[in-house]
């Protein structure tokens, strides 16, 4: 049976061993990297970094190959997270069990922090091609798929519609759309760069990418659900915000216990886009149960 656990620690360690390396530098001793190190070194699940790499797997690709565009991936991820935690947006005091980076530091600090983390994952992608010139044009498209993902057509666009939707009731439809955005985007552009990167066939990217768009709106409405009935110990972060700020949420809408069930078909739909694949694809199949089954 595959060891989800003993997998995902395998890849955290190795993606929290180059994050590091990429921070360290004499040179960056200063307030502005402590708060950037304090956020990204964090005890985060790193889901997009792995998936990234599981993706490239599964296509017969080398964790190496997909290790820096997994980092860019996983500073993306934070950033996005020190920017909604600030009171401007969320106004959270608590990420990934400790005091967050705005808290930590203060807010020029934390909107710092997390603009220099979106400069520095497209500085390492871009980075790649100068000394391997081979990929170029896989590269540029990666950098291409993550931007959009990332930008205002993406996570953006969906944080942005999060905060205005606040003072309204959303339908089934927008709220899909909401979370395809702001959790699913960046989701599906992790699993496209690894199967690219790992050399997939066009036909092998497309049922992946299927396997993303459903497994990133579990993602969300677990999480929705770890909103409700979550244990904050665990989960790094309060709970009952969303009820407090009358966010829209699956919960909210479908009720606990049609949230549940709803997440669990997205999974099997996940699951059958990746049936033809062979066993290198345990990773993807056990990581999508996960989604649903974690309590973090």
């Amino acid at each position: 049976m595959f060891d989800l656990e003993s997998y995902l620690d395998s890849k955290r360690m190795l993606i929290n061993t180059h994050l590091d390396k990429i921070l360290q530098n004499p040179s960056n001793s200063s307030r502005l990297m402590e708060a950037i190190h304090y956020s990204l070194m964090a005890n985060g699940k790193r889901l997009r970094p792995v998936l990234c790499i599981a993706a490239a797997e599964v296509v017969g690709g080398q964790t190496e190959e997909v290790l820096k565009a997994a980092c860019a991936l996983e500073m993306i991820h934070t950033y996005s997270l020190i920017h909604d935690d600030l009171p401007a947006m969320d106004d959270d005091d608590v990420r990934r069990g400790k005091p967050t980076c705005h808290i930590a530091f203060d807010e020029a600090s934390a909107i710092l922090a997390g603009d220099a983390l979106l400069t520095l994952a497209f500085q390492l992608l871009s980075a790649v091609e100068i000394s391997n010139g081979s990929q170029a044009v896989t590269w540029l498209r990666i950098i291409h798929r993550i931007a959009d993902a990332a930008g205002y057509r993406g996570m953006i666009a969906g944080q942005m519609k999060d905060i205005a939707s606040e003072t309204r009731l959303l339908s089934m439809e927008e709220l899909e759309e909401l979370h395809a955005l702001k959790t699913g985007a960046l989701i599906e552009a992790s699993i496209y760069s690894g199967a690219s990167l790992g050399g997939g066939r066009q036909e092998q990217i497309d049922q992946l990418g299927i396997y993303a768009k459903k497994i990133g709106l579990a993602f969300q409405i677990k999480d929705d659900i770890l909103n409700v009935e979550g244990d904050p110990a665990l989960l790094g972060k309060a709970v009952g915000t969303d009820k407090m700020r009358q966010k829209n949420t699956y919960p909210y809408l479908m009720g606990l216990e049609k949230s549940k069930s709803f997440a669990e078909a997205l999974v099997t739909s996940a699951l059958q886009a990746i049936e033809p694949f062979n066993r290198r694809a345990d990773p993807l199949r056990a990581i999508a149960n996960y989604i649903v089954q974690r309590n973090r």
